[in-house]
C-alpha cells in the first residue's frame, strides 16, 4: 500500500494562505510562552537581591538512585543558602510520592538538613505532581500567602506565574544550571508546558489530590519567632 505525500497547493493564492495558516499557528503556539514572559517580567531575583520571604517553595525535579538529580540539587542548595542568610525562615518542599519506592519530598528533606537547614524548618508536601498543583496546595493546603520559588531558568517563570494564579505573591529565582540534553529537553517542554499552564489558569482545576488543610507551615513559622 503506497502512502501518499501530501501536496502543495499549486496556485499563488493556495500557497500564500498555506503560509499564512502556518504563521498564524506559530503566533498562537508561542502566546502561551509570551504570556509567561509578561506576566513575570520584575518577578525573577538571584539569591543575593530576592526579597526576605518566610516561606520558600522548591519543586521536584526527579530523583537518581533515591537521591535528589543534579538539577534538584542546585535547587536545595539554593534554598540552604538563603535559610544561612536569613532571607527565609521555612522551606516547602514539593514533589512527587505517588508511589511507596520514589519518595521526592523526604530526600529533598535529608538534602537540606545534610546542609545545614534544621529539619524543623522544613515542610513536606507529598503531593505536587506538577507545578500547578504544588502551587494550589502551597496556597490551600499550607497557608502559604507570599513566598520565593526556586528551580531552573527554564521553568521557574511557568512556576511564578501559576503560583501568582493561585493567590500566592511569588518571586522567582532560577538557579544555574549545566547546559546539557536535560537542559535543552527542559526548555522545548516548557513551551507545550506553557500551553497547558494557560488552561490551569483559565479553568483552575483541583490538584489531582487536595486534601485537608496541615499546620505544618504555621507551625514551622511560629517556633521561628524569637
Amino acid at each position: 500500500m503506497k502512502i501518499r505525500r501530501p501536496r502543495l497547493p499549486r496556485t499563488r493564492t493556495g500557497r500564500r494562505r498555506l503560509v499564512q495558516g502556518v504563521m498564524a499557528g506559530c503566533v498562537l503556539a508561542l502566546l502561551p510562552s509570551t504570556w509567561l514572559y509578561v506576566s513575570t517580567a520584575g518577578r525573577l531575583h538571584s539569591v543575593a537581591d530576592v526579597p526576605r520571604t518566610d516561606v520558600a517553595v522548591v519543586f521536584g525535579a526527579g530523583l537518581w538512585d533515591g537521591e535528589p538529580s543534579p538539577y534538584l540539587a542546585n535547587r536545595l542548595t539554593a534554598a540552604a543558602e538563603l535559610y544561612k542568610e536569613g532571607r527565609i525562615k521555612v522551606v516547602l518542599v514539593t514533589g512527587d510520592n505517588s508511589r511507596k519506592d520514589y519518595d521526592e519530598p523526604d530526600a529533598m528533606r535529608t538534602y537540606l538538613t545534610r546542609h545545614g537547614v534544621p529539619a524543623r524548618r522544613i515542610v513536606s508536601d507529598y503531593a505536587g505532581f506538577d507545578t500547578w498543583d504544588s502551587c494550589v496546595r502551597a496556597k490551600k493546603i499550607f497557608g502559604v500567602n507570599r513566598a520565593v520559588l526556586i528551580s531552573q531558568g527554564f521553568h521557574i517563570r511557568r512556576a511564578v506565574a501559576l503560583c501568582e494564579a493561585a493567590g500566592v505573591t511569588s518571586y522567582g529565582i532560577g538557579v544555574d544550571a549545566k547546559h546539557d540534553v536535560t537542559w535543552y529537553y527542559g526548555g522545548t517542554r516548557e513551551v507545550f508546558a506553557a500551553a497547558k499552564a494557560a488552561l490551569d489558569v483559565a479553568f483552575e482545576p483541583n490538584p489531582q489530590f487536595l486534601g485537608e488543610k496541615e499546620p505544618g507551615v504555621a507551625n514551622a513559622l511560629a517556633a521561628a519567632r524569637p
